[in-house]
Parts: C-alpha cells; sequence; structure tokens
C-alpha cells in the first residue's frame, strides 16, 4: 500500500523542481525526501524523474503519475486542512522521541498541562535520530550525537553513569576494599555481587566496566527486567548492584532507598542533548517543551 506521504513529497518534488526546496516546503530533511522518492519508484517501478545537477526533471511516466493524482491529492490535502480546523481547532501534534524512564521522571508530569497534541515515542536513539531526519520525529532527547547536516544540537545538561546498591548491600565492605585501590580486589567483589540489568541495553555497564577496569565485563545479570525505573524499584527492596544515569535515581539515593556505591575511579560523564530540524514549523511547541526539561534541573 502506497503511504500518502511519497505522494505529497513526489508533488512537492514536482512543483518544486528539487530536492532541497521540497524538503522546505515538507519541513522534513532532504534525505527524508530522498528516501519518500526511492519508495514511491521503487513502488511503481520506473524512474519519475530525471537527475540534471540540482534540478529534478520529470520523466513521461513521471507527468502521467502527476497528471493522474494531483486532483485527487489536492482533495485530500483539503480534506486533511478541513479536518483538522473542525475537530482539532489548529491545535499541532508534536511528536517527541526519547527513553521511557527520562520520559517517566522528567515530561510525563506535564502532558496534561501541555496546549497542544504530543506523540511521545521510545527506542534505540541510531533510529530516533533517524526519525527526526526523516521528518517522523520533531524532537528527540539524546546521549548521542549524530552529525546530521539539517539536525541542530543543543546541549542542555549531563548525566553520570554511577554504580548503585540496594539498601541492604554492604557498602562499607565495598568502601574498605575501595580504599586498597587494588582494581583486581575491586573487581572480584563486584562479580561476587547480584547484578540487575534492563533487556535492551547494557551500554552504561559495558561502559563503566571498560572505563575502570580497561576491559569489557564478563558477566552477565543475574536479573532482567524492563527498564531502569524498574531495576531502582527492585534495589529499593533488596540487596544487588546495577549501574545506571544519576539523574533517573537521585532521589531514591537522596530518600535512602538505594546507595550510591561507586563513581568509579574514572566518572562516565555522557552530554544530554536536545536534537530538533534546523526548518521546522513548530518551534514554539518544541521551545516549550524544552522549558518543561530545564524547569526540572533548576
Amino acid at each position: 500500500m502506497v503511504n500518502f506521504e511519497w505522494y505529497r513529497t513526489f508533488k512537492a518534488i514536482y512543483k518544486t523542481g528539487n530536492l532541497t526546496n521540497a524538503a522546505e516546503v515538507l519541513f522534513i530533511s532532504q534525505p527524508g525526501v530522498s528516501l519518500h522518492l526511492s519508495a514511491l519508484e521503487n513502488y511503481v517501478g520506473y524512474k519519475l524523474f530525471d537527475r540534471s545537477g540540482r534540478k529534478m526533471i520529470p520523466t513521461e511516466r513521471g507527468k502521467v503519475l502527476y497528471n493522474f493524482i494531483v486532483e485527487a491529492l489536492s482533495k485530500l490535502e483539503e480534506a486533511e486542512k478541513t479536518f483538522q480546523r473542525s475537530t482539532e481547532k489548529n491545535t499541532p501534534t508534536i511528536s517527541v522521541g526519547m527513553c521511557f524512564e527520562t520520559f517517566q521522571i522528567t515530561l510525563e508530569q506535564f502532558v496534561s498541562s501541555l496546549p497542544f497534541n504530543i506523540i511521545i515515542q521510545f527506542g534505540l536513539y541510531p533510529e530516533m535520530i533517524e526519525s527526526l531526519e526523516k521528518g517522523i520525529l520533531d524532537l528527540i532527547i539524546t546521549p548521542q550525537m549524530v552529525v546530521k547536516n539539517g539536525i541542530d544540537y543543543q546541549e542542555f545538561s549531563k548525566e553520570t553513569i554511577v554504580l548503585i546498591g540496594g539498601n541492604e548491600t554492604d557498602g562499607n565492605e565495598f568502601n574498605a576494599i575501595l580504599k586498597n585501590e587494588n582494581l583486581l580486589e575491586i573487581e572480584t567483589w563486584l562479580k561476587q555481587q547480584k547484578w540487575y540489568g534492563t533487556t535492551g541495553d547494557m551500554e552504561h555497564l559495558r561502559k563503566f566496566w571498560q572505563l575502570n577496569f580497561n576491559k569489557h565485563p564478563d558477566f552477565r545479570p543475574n536479573y532482567i527486567v524492563p527498564n531502569i525505573n524498574s531495576i531502582v524499584r527492585c534495589l529499593s527492596s533488596g540487596a544487588g548492584l546495577a549501574v545506571v544515569p544519576d539523574f533517573l535515581c537521585k532521589n531514591e539515593i537522596e530518600n535512602g532507598a538505594i546507595q550510591l556505591i561507586w563513581k568509579g575511579n574514572n566518572p562516565l560523564i555522557n552530554k544530554l542533548y536536545f536534537a530538533s530540524r534546523k526548518k521546522n514549523e513548530h518551534s514554539a511547541e518544541i521551545n516549550l517543551i524544552k522549558e518543561k526539561f530545564l524547569s526540572l534541573l533548576k
């Protein structure tokens, strides 16, 4: 089944004459325009444009397709606008990507107060950056910067990846070992403990271990749970260890539900970024979401 956006992109290229102008009209990236066109050409089975420098010249079959769909496409676009006016009163919809845990402790509490529609998506950061570039997402909160011409990154905070322990973990025993500054002894003690991890992301543990012991961890967590918030809740009622971002467990450490065991001899610090397309029709809404995040850091 053909995606409606493929036809919309085809029409924009046809009318503007090149990919860059089409991207500006559609408020998506140029790679996103190319992807839509490629998908449509693969579907119909022939080229729709000849590339001449930066110009996109419609082929004869491209002209036939345009003449065939342009009236129907215009009616669909008009219906889309009418539906938006009558039922949603021109309320924009913003799509935001972030990790599940970040949403729970930040934006979740503000969702009901936002004066626009919002769609939250969770996933892997490289995939979210690709969705941002294609115009599927409008904003992502990410610790990873993948340089793209059409994407703007704004650093807004930092996270330190720390070793935390349950309220029944013997932190004093570890501190005594830590004073000896014997990495092998420290590593041996840590590997003797019960560990918690998540189903999808062991990157924090791998990086923390590599940075402090110059090797990859040669063990797997004993308990795999759905997300980091689950880890924190499990540790608050027992013993065990986990490596997590500090801002996801700050309150629990402060109120004594869990323990901060170790930041590592070489702290693992990640920068946190807002990432959005440089050309975006929803800048006011995106800025409001950014303000909500920043208000939590004061």
